[in-house]
């Protein structure tokens, strides 16, 4: 428990606002590490670039592993990066369950950079429903999960394409080449690299969001 607890809390300072300087300012980083050097991380990103990574001394790996629709309760606290649709509601891309011990870690609902018009929500289930969606080629079933968080409530489509993930602790020796990584907040150094106190690493998963 002592893990998730020093997890929430570096969760907490990387959600922190951004200094006014471009350079401060905290990067996303998705992608695949490519080379291990120590603390260094080489990593293509998503947008094919290939970026020298520093975990911090003190920073933390955390394991993103795959769950289902059946491991999210009412009053769970939850994350999800959802897509806009034409008929005004908003389908789940993704579902990150987070332990107890992160309970309100980025609560609100803001946008996302996953793709254009995305939107990151993390808030508590208030309520789980069935949902239909039916388009012109197919028709698919799911739940809408009310989260509450505290400006309002958001309801979001989960559907049998969503993918579902937990967070557990992890080590550094599940950084390796070939391991798919989510950074939520890197800071550029003086010398061009990226520094992070948090790597998110799938483990069976890609990393989702």
């Amino acid at each position: 428990m002592k893990a998730l607890t020093i997890i929430g809390a570096t969760c907490a300072v990387l959600l922190a606002p951004a200094t006014a300087f471009a350079q401060d300012k905290p990067l996303r980083v998705r992608g695949t590490i490519e080379q291990i050097d120590g603390a260094m991380m080489s990593v293509k990103s998503r947008e094919g670039d290939t970026l020298k990574i520093k975990l911090a001394d003190e920073g933390k790996v955390v394991a993103l592993v795959k769950a289902s629709l059946a491991d999210i309760k009412p009053n769970s606290f939850v994350g999800s990066t959802a897509m806009p649709q034409p008929d005004g509601t908003w389908k789940a891309v993704e579902v990150h369950i987070f332990p107890e011990e992160m309970r309100g870690t980025g609560e609100g609902d803001r946008p996302y950079d996953y793709k254009p018009q995305s939107t990151m929500t993390n808030g508590t289930v208030n309520s789980m429903g069935k949902s239909t969606t039916t388009g012109t080629v197919m028709s698919e079933e799911g739940t809408t999960l009310t989260l509450n968080y505290k400006e309002g409530s958001k309801k979001i489509d989960v559907t049998p394409q969503t993918v579902i993930v937990s967070y557990m602790p992890g080590n550094r020796e599940e950084l390796k080449p070939g391991a798919s990584i989510y950074i939520p907040a890197a800071t550029r150094q003086a010398d061009g690299t990226l520094m992070t106190a948090r790597v998110n690493v799938g483990r069976g998963v890609a990393p989702p969001m």
